[in-house]
């Protein structure tokens, strides 16, 4: 474990401000469901909670199911990271953290479609050329009116364009993944 440097005292309800720089590193942002655990040694360990995470093997199988039906990589993401992918290197995506400019889309709660006049965006923040990928469809995965991963269909085949089965078929992959979340 590493050692900050920084104190906070415990408030007369129980409460402790985690530092904001803490928040910034660790991606934490106001109402991020945190995980509390405890060791033997008696500390105390916030974790960030990912309910998609939670899915984590049901995730795979739907990615798996996708990457079959449709023959396009898929990803399945919660709002940080990449937590399952089929028809593509794990090596490249697994786990990795997510870009910027997918961050914000996956916010908007919008279903994105690269077409006309519309570019690939980078999926992790390690990516530098999003222009390999031919088409793309991005979908949020939104429960209780709060976006918490997506759905990706991804090629990189110079000859395929994703067209609105793929369209239904993410969206269709998101909103089940979300009832699963409420359950």
């Amino acid at each position: 474990m590493k050692a900050t440097g920084i104190v906070r005292r415990i408030d007369d309800l129980g409460r402790v401000v985690v530092p904001k720089e803490i928040r910034r590193t660790l991606r934490i942002r106001e109402g991020d469901p945190l995980e509390i655990f405890t060791d033997r040694q008696g500390e105390v360990i916030l974790k960030k909670y990912s309910p998609i995470g939670e899915l984590n093997e049901f995730a795979n199988e739907y990615a798996s199911s996708l990457n079959e039906t449709t023959g396009h990589i898929t990803l399945i993401t919660d709002r940080d990271n990449i937590i399952s992918i089929c028809g593509g290197s794990k090596k490249a995506y697994l786990n990795k953290r997510l870009s910027p400019e997918l961050e914000k889309l996956i916010e908007g709660k919008e279903v994105y479609l690269t077409e006309g006049n519309t570019k690939p965006i980078r999926i992790t923040i390690d990516e530098y050329s999003p222009e390999e990928y031919t088409s793309q469809v991005i979908s949020p995965i939104v429960t209780q009116g709060d976006p918490i991963g997506s759905v990706i269909l991804l090629t990189k085949e110079s000859n395929e364009k994703m067209a609105e089965l793929e369209v239904k078929l993410c969206e269709t992959a998101s909103r089940f993944l979300s009832k699963q979340m409420e359950q």
